[in-house]
């Protein structure tokens, strides 16, 4: 029997409130899991509706290239982002790795994992591997970057080869404490918003003060006079092992290149620099048409008594950053100003708020 303790205003701890609780964690978990096994579901069936349409093309390589090619272009028309070429691959992968994962369309995928942990799941080329990882994760609940962190540091071959699993089993879990408490992981994943056709929601990956100067960042580089014109915020972009977030992203069409903001809430490191060129080199790849420039990336931090930015382009490029770019862009003395600016009224905006 729970303990009864009245509060303040009357209310029964250990009888209404709890069970009240229990109500809406279970309502919240029953949502995530239907909406995990449908996108599950529909990603296993377009990797098999793909790889059957391949194998009409006699595995021809150019054939599947070409179906996957239009796919991308037609379904991305109709409902978005979600459905690149890589993507699609990846569902055919998907559909390869896992053939019993689904025995039919009215089939159920593994409830307690999700289509993330099956992303990160096709990292493993060996079977035997794979099917450790899911039960592992699936019986731990691991989360997502526990998983990945697992499959990245070949925590099962540890596992096999150690004469003391037992410890290898308490340092993986000593390391990835930090990494099981997001009880919002699957509500925040990008995926999951792209699926149900919702705008990623800025709040979830912002803080109010990095939110405050992101969105006068825009207004900002629009007022410059210098050819800014905005493409996204908070533009997600996914590598096989992690999401990452570009805060603004602008296209120049004076300099004819894209520009990528991205702001750093502590003193920039090389780290954050070489994330700057990965975004630039992914960009360059993916968006950049044969007319435009390179695309240029600008690290921004807060910490206004360092360095206030930094600009990455990609080797070969430099001379003409020195010789043209730097006449569009602002000053590091004009960001600094603007972003101690936005700083100052932040704080004078939660001051009058608390009080």
């Amino acid at each position: 029997m729970s303990e009864r303790v009245t509060d303040a205003v009357g209310l029964t701890r250990g009888d209404v409130l709890e069970d009240s609780i229990g109500i809406i964690e279970e309502a919240r978990h029953a949502a995530y899991r239907a909406v995990n096994t449908a996108l599950v579901r529909r990603n296993w069936l377009l990797g098999e509706r793909i790889a059957r349409e391949e194998l009409r093309g006699g595995k021809r390589a150019e054939y599947g290239e070409a179906v996957v090619k239009r796919l991308s272009a037609e379904l991305t028309k109709r409902y978005g982002k979600g459905f690149t070429k890589t993507n699609l691959y990846q569902f055919v992968q998907f559909y390869e790795y896992f053939p019993e994962i689904f025995h039919s369309p009215s089939g159920k995928s593994h409830p307690l994992l999700s289509w993330t942990h099956y992303r990160v799941l096709l990292q493993v080329a060996d079977k035997a591997a794979r099917d450790w990882y899911v039960k592992e994760a699936a019986e731990q609940t691991w989360s997502v970057r526990t998983l990945q962190r697992n499959v990245s540091s070949q925590y099962y071959e540890r596992m096999l080869l150690s004469q003391r699993p037992e410890a290898v089993k308490a340092e993986m879990e000593r390391i990835t404490k930090p990494l099981q408490g997001d009880r919002l992981e699957f509500v925040k994943n990008p995926v999951v918003a792209e699926f149900l056709g919702l705008a990623p929601n800025a709040d979830l990956t912002e803080t109010k003060l990095e939110s405050s100067i992101i969105a006068n960042l825009q207004r900002f580089m629009m007022e410059l006079g210098k050819g800014y014109a905005f493409v996204a915020r908070q533009q997600h972009i996914h590598t096989e092992k992690q999401d990452y977030f570009i805060d603004l992203v602008f296209y120049n069409y004076i300099l004819k290149c894209f520009v990528l903001i991205d702001l750093k809430t502590s003193r920039i490191t090389h780290q954050d620099v070489g994330q700057m060129d990965m975004y630039v080199r992914m960009y360059d790849e993916l968006k950049r048409s044969p007319g435009d420039g390179p695309t240029l990336g600008v690290v921004l931090c807060t910490d206004t008594d360092e360095d206030i930015a930094r600009y990455s382009v990609l080797k070969g490029n430099e001379q003409l950053f020195a010789a043209k770019y730097q006449l569009y862009l602002p000053s590091e003395e004009d960001l600094r100003r603007e972003i101690e600016r936005q700083k100052e009224i932040f704080e004078i905006q939660r001051a009058e708020g608390e009080a």
